[in-house]
C-alpha cells in the first residue's frame, strides 16, 4: 500500500506478473542515453555537516510520513532559491528517510532541456537532481506530466527521485502537485552561524568554534547569509586560522624598516576576513586624484593598479609588483609618463618628480622590507578589492581578466593569478562572463584557461555552465587546446565522478569531430595516448572505438581512440593483439585506418612498432601476421600495403627471415611478382 495525494492505492494482481514488468521496465530504461551520476554511502551523508531550523524542520514533516518514516510521494520536487542549500537538505532526508539497501545517487543533469525518458530507473534507489541552469533547466507542465508517470515505475521499484529546483525555474502556473509528485519549498536558509559551527566542528576545529563565538564582530558579519556563503565563510574562517598560525610560527622573512609593527592577533585576522570592506574601499575607489594627499584616502588611478596588483601577488619582491601594476595600467589603456608626473615631463624626470615606489606601497598599506620584499599579508583584504573593482567597474572587467591571465607564471591552480581567476570564475560565472573569458584567454593561454576552468566544471554552482561553455568552444580552432588541457585534467584523475568523465569525453569527442585542422587532431590524439595509461579511460576509449564501428559515434574521435589503444601493452605484447576487447572488431579498424589517406601513416607506424614487438617471438610474431593479413587485403589496399612493408624493412623474425619479405610474399601473388617486384615499390 502507497500513500499517494492522501489517498490509499493498492497493487493489484499477481506479485510474480508485476515483478517481470518491473524487470522488462528497467532493462528497457537501460538502452536510453540516460543521465549519469555519483552514488554516495549513507555512511558519508550522514557524517556530513547538517543544520535544520524550525522552517526546515517544518518542510521535512511535509515530505516524511510519520508513521512509515518514508516519502510520502516517489517524487519531491524542492523549489528554494539558490544557494539556500536544497541540495543538501535533499540528500540527507534520503540518508535519513530511505531504507538501508537504497542506493543514493546524485545525476548529472547533462542535458538541453528536461526529459523523463533520460531519467535512470533501477531497484531500491534514491536519486537526486539539481535543476538550476537558467536555459537547460526550465520546467514545463509537460515535464511534470511525464514525471507522474515514471513515479508510477519509481514506486514499483521502491525508488525515490528528489528535484532540487532554483525558484527562478519554477514560473509557470501550471507547475505543482500531480499524481506521485509532491512539491515543496523551502523560504529559508539555515541559520548562517550555526552553518559555519557545524563545519568547524565536523573537520575538526572545535577550537575555532570557541574562539568564533568569543569574536562578536566576527559572528555578526555572519548574519544573513545563505547556506553557500556561509559555508564559504567557514573556510574563510579556518584560512585565515591557518595564515595566522603560520605567521606565528616563524620570524617573518622581512624586517621592515623602522616599523614597530604589532602582530595581527587571531581575532583581527579572522575579522579581516569576513569583514565587508565595501565602506573602506568606497573610499579608496573614490572621486580619483590626480595626485596622492594624505588628507583624501581616494587613490590615484596608478595607485588603484598597484593596491590590484598586492591584492593578487600578496607578498613579492618589489620589481614583480611593479612591473604586475604597470602591466595593468597599460591593460586598461592609460599609461601616462610616471605617477603623479606633469604634462609634458620625460618618463625619466616624471619617475623622479613623482612619489618613490616605497612610499606608494605604504600608502595602499602594503610594507616594503630591507631586501626589497613587498609584504602585503591581507588575503582577505585582496579578495575583497578584486571583487570590489569588479563589482563596481564593470567597464574593466575584460582589462581584468586580461591582465591575470598575463600575469600568471604557469598553469599551476597555486599560481597567484590563477586561483584569483578561478575564484572570480567560480563567484561569476554567468555564460556572459565564461563566453568574455575564453575569448581573452582561450588562443593565448590554453592551460591557463584549463586550469581556472577545472574549479569551475567541479562546482556545483556553476559547473553545468562551465561544460557548457566547454562543448561551444569545442568546434572552435581557437578554443580546442583550452578545452583539451582541461579534459585531460578531468581524466587523469581516477577519483573523478563518471558524471565528469563522460563530460570530459563527450567533449575531447566533439574537438575531434568538429575540427579538421591536422594540429588539433594531433593535440587529440596526444591526449588520449597519454590517457590510455589510466585503466578507467582506455574503457572509456574502448567504448569510443565501439561506438564508431556500430555508426554511433564520430568516426574521427573512434578512429584516434583505436590508435591510441594501439600503444597499450600487457606483458610487452600490444593489448589488442593479445587479448582484444570483445566490443572491438580489429582487423577492421585496421582495414578502415589503413584505407583512409588521413591516418594511414600514423597506423602504418603503430603497426610497424606492434611487428617489432612481436617479431622475436615465433608465436606471437605469426598470431600477429594472420590476423593482419586479411586487413591488407582488399579495395583500396595495395598502396597502403606497400608502404607498411617499406616501413618493415630491416626488420627480422627470430628465425632470421625478413619480415617485409614475409608479408609480400603472403600478400602479392607470386604470380605477379614479377609485376610488382618489392623492390621497386618501395625503393
Amino acid at each position: 500500500m502507497h500513500e499517494t495525494g492522501g489517498a490509499a492505492t493498492h497493487l493489484h494482481g499477481d506479485v510474480d506478473v508485476v515483478a517481470n514488468v518491473v524487470e522488462e521496465l528497467i532493462l528497457e530504461t537501460r538502452k536510453r542515453d540516460l543521465l549519469e551520476g555519483v552514488e554516495f554511502s549513507r555512511e558519508m551523508l550522514l557524517a556530513q555537516p547538517f543544520v535544520r531550523g524550525p522552517h526546515w524542520d517544518t518542510v521535512w514533516e511535509q515530505i516524511v510520513n510519520p508513521v512509515t518514516g518514508r516519502p510520502r510521494q516517489p517524487v519531491i520536487v524542492i523549489v528554494a532559491p539558490r544557494s539556500y542549500g536544497s541540495t543538501t537538505f535533499a540528500l540527507r532526508l534520503l540518508a535519513e528517510h530511505t531504507a538501508d539497501d537504497t542506493a543514493t545517487v546524485q545525476l548529472d543533469a547533462d542535458w538541453d532541456t528536461p526529459r523523463q525518458g533520460r531519467l535512470p530507473l533501477e531497484k531500491a534507489h534514491a536519486y537526486q537532481l539539481d535543476l538550476k541552469h537558467p536555459e537547460n533547466d526550465q520546467v514545463s507542465a509537460e515535464f511534470l506530466n511525464a514525471l507522474s508517470k515514471h513515479a508510477s515505475h519509481l514506486r514499483n521499484c521502491r525508488s525515490y527521485l528528489v528535484l532540487t529546483v532554483a525558484q527562478g525555474l519554477w514560473t509557470d502556473h501550471r507547475l505543482s502537485d500531480r499524481d506521485g509528485i509532491q512539491v515543496v519549498h523551502l523560504r529559508e536558509a539555515p541559520h548562517a552561524q550555526r552553518v559555519v559551527e557545524a563545519h568547524l566542528t565536523a573537520y575538526g576545529y572545535d577550537q575555532l568554534v570557541t574562539s568564533l563565538r568569543s569574536f562578536p564582530k566576527a559572528t555578526t558579519s555572519l548574519r544573513g547569509l545563505t547556506a553557500v556563503a556561509a559555508v564559504r565563510a567557514a573556510h574563510t574562517v579556518v584560512m585565515a586560522w591557518k595564515e595566522h598560525s603560520h605567521t606565528s610560527s616563524q620570524q617573518s622573512l622581512v624586517q621592515v624598516d623602522g616599523e614597530g609593527e604589532t602582530q595581527v592577533t587571531l581575532e583581527e585576522r579572522i575579522i579581516a576576513a569576513l569583514t565587508d570592506w565595501r565602506g573602506e574601499l568606497d573610499g579608496r575607489f573614490g572621486e580619483t586624484n590626480s595626485l596622492h594627499t594624505h588628507d583624501n584616502p581616494s587613490l590615484t588611478v596608478e595607485d588603484r593598479c598597484l593596491l590590484l596588483a598586492l591584492a593578487v601577488q600578496q607578498s613579492a619582491p618589489m620589481p614583480v609588483v611593479t612591473r604586475s601594476a604597470a602591466a595593468l595600467l597599460e591593460a586598461i589603456g592609460d599609461t601616462p609618463d610616471a605617477p603623479g608626473a606633469a604634462p609634458g615631463i620625460s618618463p625619466a624626470l616624471g619617475a623622479l618628480a613623482g612619489r618613490g615606489m616605497r612610499r606608494r606601497i605604504q600608502d595602499v598599506g602594503g610594507r616594503v622590507g630591507m631586501q626589497d620584499t613587498v609584504v602585503f599579508d591581507r588575503p582577505a583584504y585582496g579578495r575583497a578589492v578584486l571583487e570590489y573593482v569588479w563589482d563596481n567597474y564593470d567597464v574593466m572587467r575584460k582589462p581584468l581578466l586580461t591582465w591575470l591571465v598575463t600575469t600568471a607564471q604557469n598553469s599551476d591552480p597555486e599560481d597567484h593569478a590563477v586561483a584569483a581567476l578561478a575564484e572570480l570564475t567560480v563567484r561569476h560565472g554567468t555564460v556572459e562572463y565564461l563566453t568574455t573569458l575564453g575569448e581573452l584567454v582561450g588562443s593565448s593561454q590554453p592551460k591557463v584557461l584549463g586550469a581556472v576552468l577545472e574549479s569551475a566544471v567541479r562546482n556545483e554552482h556553476v559547473g553545468r555552465l562551465a561544460w557548457e561553455a566547454l562543448y561551444g568552444w569545442a568546434e572552435q580552432k581557437s578554443y580546442a587546446p583550452a578545452v583539451i588541457a582541461l579534459c585531460r585534467r578531468i581524466l587523469e584523475d581516477s577519483s573523478v565522478a563518471t558524471s565528469l568523465a563522460k563530460r570530459a569525453m563527450v567533449r575531447l569527442r566533439r574537438v575531434a569531430h568538429k575540427n579538421t585542422d591536422a594540429t588539433v587532431v594531433s593535440q587529440v590524439l596526444a591526449a588520449f595516448d597519454d590517457l590510455v595509461q589510466h585503466p578507467t579511460v582506455a574503457q572509456r576509449l574502448v567504448g569510443e572505438v565501439h561506438g564508431w564501428q556500430q555508426g554511433k559515434v564520430s568516426a574521427r574521435s573512434g578512429s584516434l581512440a583505436f590508435l591510441a589503444l594501439m600503444a597499450v601493452h600487457h606483458d610487452g605484447t600490444p593489448w589488442l593483439v593479445c587479448t582484444p576487447p570483445t566490443e572491438i572488431d580489429v582487423q577492421q579498424a585496421v582495414h578502415d585506418l589503413l584505407s583512409s589517406a588521413d591516418t594511414a601513416a600514423e597506423v602504418i607506424s603503430r603497426l610497424t612498432d606492434w611487428i617489432c614487438s612481436c617479431a622475436g617471438d615465433p608465436s606471437a610474431y605469426t598470431q600477429l601476421r594472420d590476423q593482419l593479413l586479411p586487413a591488407l587485403r582488399g579495395h583500396n589496399m595495395f598502396e597502403a600495403g606497400m608502404k607498411l612493408m617499406n616501413e618493415l624493412r630491416g626488420i627480422s623474425t627470430a628465425e632470421g627471415v625478413s619480415v617485409a619479405d614475409d608479408f609480400y610474399n603472403h600478400l602479392v601473388d607470386s604470380r605477379l611478382h614479377t609485376v610488382f617486384p618489392l623492390e621497386e615499390n618501395i625503393a
